[in-house]
């Protein structure tokens, strides 16, 4: 779930935000589907040079009844500390990681590997490249590359690596497996792969080949039907027994 101006927006290729509504609204219904896991992404807080919004943190922790995962602004360790302290389970980094990794390690001591998770933004290489890590919505170039950063930063202390995929955000194609393909057997940490969902097939591919692999998605679950009518939704736990079983059966 992205936020801009503390409400939902949904983007494509990480550009247009598209306004959907009010997040404590959006978490209420998700608490009533069961929704496995929460991602919250304030996607400004880091280009506006601001610390994360500690009032919506809050109130969005006190609404939500799965694990939740805040990132956006995040820069020390002290805030960190602050965000878990407020009832979020996981804080998500990402240029901060790669501008001072020491951060990552300094989060790590203060609330735990598992709580501490790094957010990669890539976009995919020109004819013949390497996979690149981009930041501040894909605006600014890091000059460093997926494999070595990935690995860098289990190295320093984090507990989890998302991958997501500029290119992908918003297309509703699936997801780029060339890119989880790059990265998948060179950390032993859990890995999700956000950017392409665009169906339970889409998530189904993803889990029949990768297996013990974290399938996030964005417009999927706010999305419906070839006109994109904004709709939550989320597969019930039968559609999600039925989707791993059939992929099991499948390999």
């Amino acid at each position: 779930m992205l936020v801009k101006n503390r409400g939902i927006v949904k983007t494509v290729n990480f550009k247009n935000p598209k306004y959907l509504g009010d997040p404590i609204n959006a978490v209420r219904i998700f608490n009533e589907k069961e929704v496995d896991e929460l991602i919250v992404l304030d996607i400004d807080a880091t280009v506006e040079k601001r610390e994360p919004d500690y009032y919506m943190i809050e109130h969005l922790a006190e609404e939500c009844r799965m694990p939740f995962c805040y990132g956006g602004g995040v820069t020390t360790s002290d805030q960190v500390q602050k965000i878990v302290q407020l009832g979020v389970e996981k804080v998500a980094i990402s240029s901060a990681a790669i501008e001072n990794p020491n951060l990552v390690t300094e989060a790590a001591e203060c609330v735990g590997n598992q709580s501490v998770v790094v957010v990669l933004d890539i976009k995919k290489p020109s004819s013949g490249g390497k996979f690149e890590v981009w930041t501040h919505n894909g605006l600014k170039n890091t000059g460093k590359y997926l494999p070595e950063l990935a690995q860098q930063m289990e190295r320093l202390g984090a507990g989890e690596i998302v991958i997501n995929s500029i290119d992908n955000d918003g297309v509703m194609r699936g997801y780029d497996l060339a890119l989880v393909e790059k990265i998948r057997d060179l950390i032993s940490i859990p890995l999700t792969v956000l950017g392409g969902a665009g169906s339970l097939h889409d998530i189904g591919q993803l889990i029949n080949k990768y297996r013990d692999i974290g399938a996030a998605a964005g417009s999927l679950f706010v999305f419906k039907g070839v006109y994109r009518a904004v709709l939550i939704n989320y597969p019930n736990r039968a559609e999600k027994d039925a989707l791993i079983k059939e992929n099991y059966r499948m390999s």
